[in-house]
């Protein structure tokens, strides 16, 4: 067998994460065929090497598991919570091997909760780029109009809070939203392909309207069909199916991609018809009032054209009548295709004009 990272092989035998192995193996308590391992991404072959931990020896890989958890409400979406509350691993005990909760439900959302210790899986099911669809079943205060529910199905940005840590600005990617029981606190069908912290609860504050109760009923091809709870072992062709996800579009909404595209196109353009517009007005002046439909700027500010004067160029101003040409442009320069020259003494010599004398002391 091939070798492998030690923390990668001492999480597959279910001692702990793979952040917690690489804090066990700098402390030294890793030893290799007797030898202690101290430093980090050293490898190992599980099948050949005799590898230790605190003395034990691991056993090899753990047997791969895959539940389905109904998640009740007032159950923390951890391993150990430093509040001492309820945890979701109070729910699945005596499993026999280390598991682990993939993504996370709030304290008072309920529903469908994959957990397994499958790290692969995990982290191909969590990150960003695998946009594996999550629906749930909103529950809110007062009715939303339907401008304000466009809103969400296309994406809009929710802002931080005062007094909530980790809460940042973001902007939402579009998602499905669809009414599924009318009423003054109607039920919502949500679609989404992100998780962000509490993002559904802030999606709805945005617009305007509190969320009563959130309940996850789907997880890419996953169904809840079991009691509030309750858990059930993953058949092989559901983990199959769960490591192929693909995201479903949102109804009537762009990718993300091709809004971003869109998106940058606009802003080019927009930089473009700012750059000519002020090329035009460095050449033409301040366009006019009529031109642009609102108020346009001065050139120079509020002190206008005496500003403008001051600044212009000296041919600009002797064109005008505003300034005398120099003693020496009407008689001692005249100006060719290149420029401005001086008479040479010999010039001066023929208009009798000879060289300057010099005084002497």
């Amino acid at each position: 067998m091939a070798t492998e990272r030690l923390q990668k092989i001492i999480a597959a035998a279910g001692i702990s994460s793979r952040r917690k192995a690489e804090e066990l193996i700098a402390q030294g308590r890793v030893t290799v065929n007797g030898q202690v391992i101290t430093e980090l991404g050293s490898k190992a072959d599980p099948q050949r090497d005799h590898i230790k931990v605190d003395g034990k020896l691991l056993r090899g890989a753990e047997r791969h598991i895959y539940l389905l958890l109904n998640k009740p409400r007032g159950y923390v979406t951890t391993v150990a919570d430093p509040e001492g509350r309820p945890t979701v691993m109070d729910l699945v005990k005596h499993v026999g091997e280390r598991i682990y909760p993939v993504g996370r439900l709030d304290y008072g959302s309920e529903g469908l909760l994959l957990m397994t210790n499958d790290g692969e899986l995990a982290n191909f099911l969590t990150r960003a780029a695998s946009h594996v669809p999550k629906t749930y079943l909103v529950k809110v205060a007062g009715q939303a109009s339907e401008e304000d529910i466009n809103k969400l199905r296309h994406g809009l940005r929710i802002g931080s809070k005062p007094g909530m840590r980790g809460m940042q600005a973001v902007r939402t990617a579009p998602a499905q939203v669809n009414i599924v029981r009318q009423g003054e606190n109607p039920w919502y069908e949500v679609t989404l392909i992100e998780g962000k912290n509490r993002q559904i609860r802030r999606m709805f504050e945005e617009i305007g309207h509190h969320v009563e109760k959130i309940k996850r009923v789907r997880y890419g091809s996953l169904r809840l069909d079991v009691e509030p709870g309750k858990f059930r072992e993953l058949t092989a062709q559901e983990v199959a199916a769960l490591r192929t996800s693909k995201p479903r579009p949102a109804q009537g909404v762009a990718p993300r991609s091709a809004a971003k595209s869109a998106a940058r196109f606009i802003g080019k353009a927009r930089v473009q018809r700012r750059d000519q517009e002020r090329f035009r007005s460095r050449r033409e002046g301040a366009p006019t009032q009529e031109e642009q439909g609102r108020h346009a700027k001065p050139k120079f500010g509020r002190r206008g054209e005496a500003e403008r004067t001051k600044f212009a160029s000296r041919g600009e101003r002797q064109a005008a009548g505003q300034e005398r040409p120099r003693e020496s442009q009407q008689q001692g320069f005249q100006r060719d295709s290149r420029g401005p020259r001086k008479f040479n003494r010999g010039e001066r010599r023929s208009e009798g004009r000879g060289p300057r004398s010099r005084s002497k002391h």
